[in-house]
């Protein structure tokens, strides 16, 4: 079959390799219908998370037609149309039964990778680096997908693939930061990143009874998609001195009742805390441009929630007091989308959440590191590539 491989830094092949076949009994075969960009995928791209190895298949954020399953698969059979989240479960360990879908401890066959640097392995993902399991990634033709009855959701009659495709990684990340911040009725929220995740974080806040939502990003075309399509209020961060006081000055001087970040380590941004980052990332001294972040938590008013959604390895300059002086709660993880999925069906059959306009820019399987290369590069408007086999 041909599939989106990594080939070392920047360098993106699509080549032939061998189908994936039955595994263990609880595997299922999908032929991948359509999968997407990730920003996370550009930071292992960009060479900042490590563990490659040349030759791995990419892609995280897909949905497929089942055409063969192992004999102990029961929920799903062949010919159903499903949606998969990016985290693989087992759906029988103590964080799987507690919700905490993204920790599961049974689908990282390669702990060793994460226990020096996290203390624990999380769940496996695919196509994301081997300190994530090594799994084969969804850009291709077809994709294993272990433990197949906690993995694949049926996607409801009259929903289009690019409605439901997001709920894959995209949509369950953003409603989850947005669940993370505890809303109440008339509640402020600040998106950092007006990209695939900022802006269904953006459209969930709404959803979970935020009365504003404030973008902050400095592209025009994307904030322009947070105005039209979310109906949150735009802020430029290239165009002010100081995104903290703007925001200040939004909420009457008491700031935001949550932040999000939806950004990560490879933030842009502006003044000598950007160019301290970028020169500390340049001589390898950490991973992590953390100019988001840092605004999010100085803007963040006092008591208020901290909810971190972007990648994040190694960063100093991290300002933990102003988080215990200012009494912040801090919540963060990687997306538990087991949790959220039907929930998130549910909203788009209802006509609630569309995520399909995040779909800017669509391409073949063969033609996906163009895609790529637009989508770093954040040309053309381009917010998420498609790909379709």
């Amino acid at each position: 079959m041909r599939a989106l491989c990594w080939n070392g830094v920047n360098d993106l092949r699509v080549e032939t390799v061998p189908d994936p076949e039955i595994v263990n009994p609880h595997d299922a075969i999908l032929r991948v219908t359509m999968s997407t960009t990730c920003g996370s995928d550009l930071h292992f791209i960009d060479g900042y998370l490590p563990t490659m190895k040349a030759g791995d298949i990419i892609g995280h954020e897909f949905m497929g037609e089942v055409v063969e399953v192992g004999r102990d698969v029961k929920r799903v059979k062949k010919g159903d149309r499903v949606v998969v989240p990016s985290f693989i479960v087992c759906g029988s360990c103590w964080y799987c039964d507690h919700q905490l879908w993204s920790l599961c401890d049974n689908t990282n066959p390669k702990p060793e990778y994460q226990q020096v640097a996290f203390g624990y392995p999380t769940a496996g993902i695919y196509g994301y680096t081997h300190a994530f399991g090594g799994y084969a990634g969804a850009h291709a033709r077809f994709v294993r997908v272990p433990h197949a009855d906690h993995d694949c959701f049926l996607v409801p009659e009259g929903l289009r693939d690019e409605q439901v495709l997001f709920l894959s990684d995209a949509a369950p990340t953003g409603y989850m930061g947005a669940d993370f911040c505890g809303i109440q009725p008339g509640a402020t929220i600040a998106v950092w990143g007006a990209g695939g995740v900022g802006l269904m974080a953006m459209r969930s806040a709404y959803l979970l009874g935020a009365e504003r939502v404030i973008a902050v990003d400095r592209f025009p075309e994307r904030l322009a998609m947070a105005e039209r399509f979310v109906g949150a209020e735009a802020l430029d961060y290239s165009q002010v001195e100081s995104v903290v006081d703007v925001l200040r000055e939004m909420t009457g001087g008491r700031g935001p009742d949550a932040c999000i970040d939806a950004v990560g380590m490879e933030a842009h941004g502006t003044g000598p805390g950007y160019a301290y980052d970028r020169a500390k990332q340049a001589l390898h001294l950490h991973s992590d441009r953390g100019q988001a972040l840092r605004e999010a938590i100085l803007a963040c008013r006092k008591g208020g929630t901290l909810s971190v959604l972007g990648v994040y390895g190694l960063m100093d300059s991290f300002p933990l007091g102003a988080i215990m002086n200012k009494g912040l709660t801090l919540r963060t993880a990687q997306q538990h989308g087991q949790k959220y999925l039907p929930r998130l069906l549910e909203h788009v059959a209802k006509g609630e959440l569309d995520p399909s306009f995040l779909a800017t820019h669509r391409f073949s399987l063969e033609d996906a590191p163009k895609g790529y290369e637009l989508f770093k590069k954040k040309q053309d408007g381009c917010v998420r590539a498609v790909f379709t086999s």
